[in-house]
């Protein structure tokens, strides 16, 4: 991603729900864990990371569904409620503040390729990766990965969660 990064929109599929990215991921997730593909139905989830406040709503409300995770703390995800399609989701470690969005469901998802593939030790056997892109068998170091403008953002974030927490 550059710094002159255009907004990205995308929505479900009955176009109920429509958003738009403000502002570059932080990073680009290709996960390939079991719990990723039982919920998306295929062999991995394509998820961009970006603060919540960075997801502006053109129209509509998501429903919230708690599902659990595979670590016990569990996401909401954030489904269309008439055709049902995730369109983000929120994990317990992050809590509201930082947004997984579905790649799959922007308008043209192929902006947003993966930064990463994770959990790779479960990915499908016909799944091949590509070479010039970091694999890890299960997560990561963002602070290793991460570019400096994303790791300043998000703590950036972790500060302003926390400070929001003490108040």
């Amino acid at each position: 991603m550059t710094a002159t990064f255009t907004p990205a929109e995308g929505g479900c599929d009955c176009g109920a729900v429509r958003y738009r990215l403000t502002r570059e991921p932080l990073f680009v997730h290709c996960c390939h864990c079991r719990w990723c593909q039982r919920e998306s139905g295929s062999a991995f989830a394509l998820n961009a990371l970006l603060e919540t406040g960075c997801v502006q709503m053109l129209r509509g409300e998501p429903e919230w569904i708690d599902t659990p995770s595979e670590s016990g703390k569990g996401q909401r995800i954030a489904r269309c409620p008439a055709c049902k399609i995730a369109v983000w989701s929120h994990y317990a470690g992050a809590g509201d503040a930082l947004c997984f969005v579905r790649v799959g469901t922007l308008d043209e998802p192929a902006r947003m390729p993966p930064d990463v593939h994770i959990y790779t030790a479960s990915r499908q056997p016909w799944v091949i990766l590509p070479a010039d892109q970091p694999a890890f068998e299960a997560y990561y170091s963002p602070k290793a990965l991460w570019p400096p403008r994303s790791q300043q953002r998000y703590r950036a974030l972790v500060q302003a969660r926390s400070g929001a927490e003490d108040a």
